[in-house]
């Protein structure tokens, strides 16, 4: 199945069936779903969870109790400044500096809680907590159709911040997981865990990318993205 209509079919299943919670509609976004909350509890029995010490988060609504328990738990939290677009292209939430845990996790307060910084500056990261509209039992993801969670996850890698043993996670409501094969490209990252309100889905996923795929930037977007020259430069 395209990858569009996929997206199409769980963004119709969600609203039609009750599941989507706000923002509304859940299309053209990663989707909040009813069960979230659970879903970060269960995230936070599994041992990538407990190992880790620096997660790096999409900033999307179903993931913001995913968030609020890493911050909770005294972990470090990064989120990408959205599409990549400054030179300091990650904000950096210390733990030990945030004040308001509910309000430095949401978008706005991120900006407002969160330290710039470049990857230069960025920890190496334990685990990566991606949003998705659609996931497979085999670790196969779709997001929104812009790409920039990739992205974010091959810029991590060109600076040696994340790599093969790198754990990738994602939350998402139990309609979510479907078994239609999905079409997958170099520079898409593969989730080792499914994680759901209900199960946990450890995917034995591999081939995780090995850096940008420049191959799959249009230059509209490298001229967006500070990072991408420097990148490119070297």
């Amino acid at each position: 199945m395209e990858k569009q209509a996929l997206r199409e079919r769980v963004w119709d299943e969600l609203e039609e069936s009750g599941v989507a919670r706000f923002p509304y509609p859940p299309h053209g976004r990663i989707p909040n779903f009813a069960g979230a909350d659970a879903a970060a509890d269960r995230l936070a029995t599994t041992d990538a969870w407990r190992e880790a010490d620096v997660v790096k988060a999409n900033p999307d609504a179903p993931q913001l109790p995913v968030r609020r328990a890493a911050l909770r738990a005294g972990k470090t939290v990064y989120m990408a400044v959205p599409r990549l677009r400054d030179e300091e292209c990650f904000l950096r939430l210390d733990p030990a500096e945030v004040d308001d845990v509910d309000h430095a996790t949401t978008v706005g307060g991120s900006s407002e809680a969160g330290v710039p910084v470049g990857p230069d500056d960025v920890e190496p990261v334990d685990l990566v907590v991606s949003g998705s509209v659609a996931v497979t039992e085999a670790g196969a993801r779709v997001g929104k159709g812009e790409g920039y969670s990739d992205l974010e996850f091959g810029v991590l890698r060109e600076f040696g911040l994340v790599g093969d043993a790198t754990t990738t996670a994602t939350t998402v409501h139990e309609r979510q997981v479907v078994d239609e094969a999905v079409p997958t490209a170099a520079h898409d990252v593969p989730m080792d865990l499914v994680v759901t309100p209900d199960r946990t889905v450890e995917t034995g996923a591999d081939g995780k990318p090995a850096g940008v795929d420049w191959d799959a930037l249009d230059d509209e977007r490298l001229a967006e993205i500070p990072v991408l020259d420097r990148l490119r430069a070297r």
